[in-house]
């Protein structure tokens, strides 16, 4: 069994916003929330001062640049980030066997330079965003699930600490992996939410209740007349379930 926290402590705010913006958003909803997660465009055009403007707030960082290159140079970029103090950072499992470990060495090596905790490494599987007919085109042979279990196998015999998939394909890996890997949903739609660009969403009860450690909310909360208001019935959700 998955151990028992707090709520806040199961769910990140993807916080795809203008930095101003998203730090306002976390600040009002901090008190369920306990991850800041600082994506692509935050760090491209902020760089570490927007881990840095989250951390200020109390958040713990999910640091999700999905790095994919060789090696050498993911081991890098991990270590740069394992340096900054984040939580979790996120590393592409399609990169092989040699660069995910590639980027536990670097993160752990990088934390521990500055005396930080090591943050966990977890490896994206299949896109939630994918299609199964996006899947096939890109040459993932089955379904976006066995696809994203092939992917996790991999990862986890790397030694990555966690994995990301879509809230559909997170009992496999639980059933498959065992208790272990720390697993990471996005596409969290509460029930009636719009979709959006998400192809494998699911409500959090479901997310939480097929083995899902973290659940990552961006846009129920971002467009929600009163986000506090969303943030607390998505932690009430995560709580009964």
């Amino acid at each position: 069994m998955t151990e028992v926290l707090p709520a806040r402590e199961r769910i990140a705010l993807a916080a795809d916003l203008p930095l101003d913006e998203g730090l306002r958003l976390y600040e009002r909803v901090a008190p369920h929330v306990g991850y800041a997660k600082v994506g692509l465009s935050l760090f491209v055009e902020h760089g570490p001062p927007a881990v840095a403007a989250f951390q200020r707030l109390g958040a713990r960082i999910f640091l999700d640049l999905k790095l994919h290159d060789i090696p050498n140079t993911v081991e890098l970029a991990a270590a740069r980030a394992g340096a900054l103090g984040v939580s979790l950072l996120t590393v592409h499992a399609a990169g092989g066997e040699s660069m995910l470990r590639a980027a536990v060495k670097g993160a752990r090596e990088g934390a521990l330079a500055k005396g930080h905790a090591a943050p966990r490494v977890l490896a994206v599987t299949v896109l939630t965003s994918l299609s199964a007919e996006e899947v096939a085109a890109v040459g993932l042979p089955g379904t976006p699930e066995e696809a994203a279990l092939r992917l996790a196998r991999l990862a986890v015999g790397a030694g990555v600490d966690g994995l990301v998939c879509s809230p559909r394909e997170a009992a496999a890996f639980r059933r498959e992996l065992g208790p272990t890997p720390f697993l990471c949903t996005p596409g969290i739609r509460p029930a009636g939410a719009a979709a959006g660009d998400q192809s494998r969403a699911e409500t959090p009860a479901f997310a939480r209740r097929a083995g899902a450690d973290l659940l990552v909310v961006g846009r129920p909360i971002h467009t929600a007349p009163e986000p506090l208001a969303a943030a607390r019935a998505i932690a009430e959700e995560v709580s009964s379930a």
